[in-house]
């Protein structure tokens, strides 16, 4: 071909602008077209040499091949581009990806932005992640998506160096270069470890790259072009490691919808029923977003055929051998079961320490589980993790080789593992039934081992391994150990839960750890008492005091039997039977029991103890119910100085105190003193208990009340609603806490005029009392006074007088003469009376009321001053008609007739 001098002049400029130095014109044409430079133009600059090199490959023929080259080499250069265009030259365009795009690809979309953003600036990326997430077909959607930003799209299998010579090989075969034909792989290698050197615009993607100093052997120090790697390596080097995660509930549900064929490649999750989509959404989340294992459901489903039902039917049934079952079309990836096998097995080859500890991984929760279990537990883990478990080093070496194929993964912030639920049922189902029971037994030891005895100090801790002992316990019931070990782990996590107002969740723990220790210790045990007593608290907790007496009495009776009467435990045993008593409204009862808990422990534990902290506590609460104010107060003080002291400010015990103190001060009128208590508990408790708490919802009940003797409704409601919800929540509808929060709620409304809204919440309020309490209790002579209230609010005198005289009966009864609620109740019958113009009926109680008022709460108590200006009112009101009616007789007699 003969070329014009323009056209000579447009080639020059061309080359000198894709090749701007001698040494990378020099290495293309060596690499491509195996031309020396030197032996064409010897000498001179870049421009002096460029002309010549022109005119050689034009007298010899192979002008086409050198722009060829040159644009292949830069096909991004726009000047090239323009040559190329016109001598109709375009560069063979190189993709040697071995899989075709995948239709059912879903989500990742952050991920591939990351991806290409990552290679544009560091040219290094590696896909980390477990087998099976995702991460081959996240580099097969990242190289079609950009396919046209590279030139050329190299793939090579990077399992093994006989993998990776083999695909180097290829990639010489590939890129045309001169040492294709070359015997010597070494040599080979080295050509196409040049060419990555001085080429640019490629992208190289290296699957299964798990030994990453092995493969930085195949590549060039630097180089202008992009490397993707997958791997499941945790450690990654100088790559740029982007964590492949497991697919979020949405995304898993899309991809086994269209992986099933049950919606189009393209379709969304509303082109099926709302149960598909549950149904969906839930094998999802069974599978844990493995997008392998979703794959496999998928293709089970098209190929059987069979619904999204029946195929969770199944994989209820014989989930371990569907996980085995990879799909007959399936081409790039092999099943759930021996991906997760063939990992494991290396694990064990290269570390059985490492092994070891994935293995007890298994029987855990799969988030967050802690390092504490395998290091401060190893001894019960077997020789092994035994031997490392007090070496941190040691133990560092093994951890590093567990997370290595990234069957498990560590978080050095927290130092825990995690682990995906698939890993751990593949590993459990290849487990004979012995060796199962071996670990499970070894995990149960070892994760009780760790658990702290729960007191507030080591909640964090308690928390951290929470959902670790759970799962140990579900496998302790599973397979039924008779081990003392679990009965420990089993009535300490109870006990966590009954703290944090999970009673539910504490109930099935606490009776569980009972049977055991009565089948393994006999009745006659300190721990059998121990539970006995355990579960009374819980059932007090939940309001059903008739279920917790009689545990009480066990727990009381065996451990004088066992332990004297000269024994904690047994002041504990006092204590808890009193207030089971004052529970009850049984104050006669309870008293004698607190005494003499406070006396025990005042001389086995000394006055510096928590126990003895509480002890004053209780028994101001007590004096509280029986309106003894003057004697309680003093009590309360002590306690909450002694908590502080102890426990520190930051305390549930503190907040307590600080909330009792309070409702002292509320009770009084002391208003101002109060609020700013209420205040310190609340904010307290929130953030000691966080917002899910029973005693949070006691909170916000007594700054409503608070707020609605004030009479600033508008913010009473909102809190009164708050304590009611989660009352409900937490505790259920049948529950003496829940009834108070019928009531007060309704009070507010009843002091807003809303007698509508009152009713049925007082009525609820008493239906519940009566039955969960019983009629002789204190709260339930309230729900009558109230009732009464509201009927009396409402001009309805037949319906409230009943009530009121029940409410004065009850209370003259249980509390006694000289209760504050009992002058209440005088007051209220005696306005009932005075509504009704029953003058001599009302007055003698209100001077009853008065009475009882001044002596028990003081004269300036608001009550005892809404007393005396009643009974004021109503003299008032006598005297005016008593002045009327003489005054109408003198009327008479001055104008009778003589």
């Amino acid at each position: 071909m003969r070329l014009s001098g323009q056209q000579r002049q447009k080639i020059q400029e061309a080359l000198i602008d894709a090749f701007p130095n001698m040494a990378s014109l020099e290495q293309m044409l060596s690499f491509e077209l195996n031309q020396n430079l030197r032996a064409i133009a010897p000498e001179g600059s870049l421009e002096q040499i460029v002309f010549p090199l022109i005119k050689a490959a034009e007298s010899q023929g192979w002008i086409e091949d050198l722009i060829d080259a040159a644009y292949r080499t830069n096909p991004g250069n726009p000047k090239l581009q323009a040559i190329a265009q016109t001598f109709k030259i375009a560069p063979q365009f190189v993709c040697d990806i071995p899989y075709p795009r995948n239709p059912f690809f879903t989500g990742r979309e952050t991920v591939l932005e990351e991806v290409r953003s990552t290679l544009l600036t560091k040219k290094l990326v590696a896909l980390s992640g477990l087998g099976g997430i995702g991460k081959t077909q996240t580099a097969i959607e990242y190289a079609y998506r950009y396919q046209d930003e590279y030139y050329p799209i190299l793939w090579v299998r990077a399992e093994s160096r006989t993998e990776l010579v083999s695909g180097f090989v290829n990639l010489a075969d590939l890129l045309d270069l001169p040492v294709s034909q070359e015997k010597d792989e070494n040599l080979v290698i080295a050509v196409v470890k040049q060419w990555l050197a001085t080429h640019k615009d490629w992208l190289l993607i290296l699957d299964n790259a798990d030994e990453i100093p092995m493969v930085r052997e195949f590549l060039p120090g630097s180089h202008p072009g992009h490397v993707l790697l997958t791997t499941r390596a945790f450690a990654t080097g100088i790559y740029q490691r982007i964590e492949i995660k497991k697919l979020q509930p949405e995304d898993g549900s899309l991809l086994l919808l269209r992986r099933a064929r049950l919606i189009a490649e393209e379709g969304k999750l509303d082109a099926v029923s709302e149960q598909e989509r549950s149904l969906a959404q839930t094998i999802s989340q069974e599978m844990d977003g493995l997008p392998l294992a979703l794959d496999q459901a998928g293709a089970f489903i098209e190929e059987t055929p069979s619904s999204l039902t029946e195929y969770w039917q199944y994989y209820q049934q014989e989930g371990a051998r569907l996980l085995a079952q990879r799909g007959e079309l399936a081409i790039d990836h092999q099943s759930v079961t021996i991906t997760f096998s063939l990992a494991f097995k290396k694990v064990l080859e290269s570390n059985p320490t490492a092994a070891d500890l994935i293995c007890v991984c298994a029987f855990l929760a799969t988030d967050a589980i802690p390092e504490e279990i395998f290091t401060i537990g190893g001894k019960e883990l077997g020789e092994n993790l035994s031997r490392v478990a007090d070496k941190p080093l040691d133990f560092l070496d093994v951890t590093k080789e567990a997370v290595r194929f990234s069957l498990i993964y560590r978080n050095p912030t927290h130092k825990t593992f995690d682990i995906h639920r698939l890993v751990q049922q593949v590993l459990k189902a290849e487990m004979d039934e012995e060796k199962c029971r071996q670990w499970l037994q070894r995990t149960v030891c070892a994760v009780t081992k760790v658990f702290p005895n729960v007191e507030y100090a080591n909640w964090q801790h308690c928390e951290r391994l929470l959902t670790h002992a759970l799962s140990a316990i579900n496998w302790i019931n599973q397979y039924q150990f008779e081990l003392e070990t679990a009965a420990l782990l089993l009535a300490r996590t109870g006990y966590y839960l009954l703290e944090r107002g999970q009673y539910s969740e504490a109930e099935p723990l606490y009776k569980k750890a009972l049977e055991l220790y009565q089948r393994l210790l006999g009745q006659e045990h300190p721990d059998v008492a121990q539970s006995y007593n355990n579960l009374a608290e819980l059932y007090r907790a939940q309001g059903r005091y008739q279920d917790a007496e009689p545990l009480c009495q066990k727990a009381l009776e065996l451990r004088q039997r066992l332990l004297g009467q000269e024994h904690p435990d047994v002041a504990q045993s006092y204590n808890n039977l009193a207030a089971l008593c004052d529970s009850q409204g049984r104050y006669q009862d309870a008293e004698p029991l607190y005494q003499k808990a406070l006396e025990l422990r005042q001389r086995l534990l000394g006055q510096e103890h928590p126990d003895v902290a509480q002890s004053y506590n209780n028994l101001a609460l007590l004096y509280y119910s029986q309106g003894r104010y003057q004697d309680a107060e003093p009590l309360y003080q002590k306690a909450l100085e002694l908590r502080q002291r102890l426990l520190g400010q930051e305390h549930p015990d503190v907040a307590a105190s600080y909330n009792n103190l309070a409702l002292l001060y509320y009770s009084q009128g002391r208003y101002q003193e109060a609020e700013p208590l209420y205040q310190k508990a609340l904010e307290l408790w929130q953030r000691l208990l966080g917002q899910e708490h029973p005693h949070v919802a006691t909170s916000y009940n007594n700054l409503a009340a608070l707020y609605r003797v004030q009479g600033r409704y508008q913010e009473a409601e909102p809190l009164y609603q708050k304590a009611l919800e989660l009352r409900q929540r937490l505790l259920g509808q049948e529950h003496p806490d829940v009834a108070t929060s019928y009531n007060n709620l309704a009070e507010l409304y009843r002091a807003q005029g809303r007698y509508q809204d009152a009713e049925p919440l007082l009525k609820k309020a008493l239906e519940l009392r009566q039955r969960l309490l019983g009629q002789e209790h204190p709260h339930v002579a309230t729900s009558y006074n109230n009732l009464a209230g509201v009927y009396d609010s409402q001009g309805r005198y037949t319906e409230a007088e009943p009530l009121y005289q029940k409410a004065l009966e009850l209370r003259q009864r249980l509390l006694g003469q000289e209760h504050p609620d009992v002058a209440t109740s005088y007051n209220n019958l005696a306005e009932l009376y005075r509504a009704q113009g029953r003058y001599q009926d009302a007055e003698p109680l209100y001077i009853k009321a008065l009475e009882i008022a001044s002596k028990s709460l003081g004269v300036d108590h608001p009550n005892t001053i809404t007393f005396r200006e009643n009974l004021k009112s109503l003299r008032d009101k006598r005297h005016s008609m008593l002045c009327k009616v003489v005054s109408f007789v003198k009327h008479l007699f001055n104008n009778r007739g003589d």
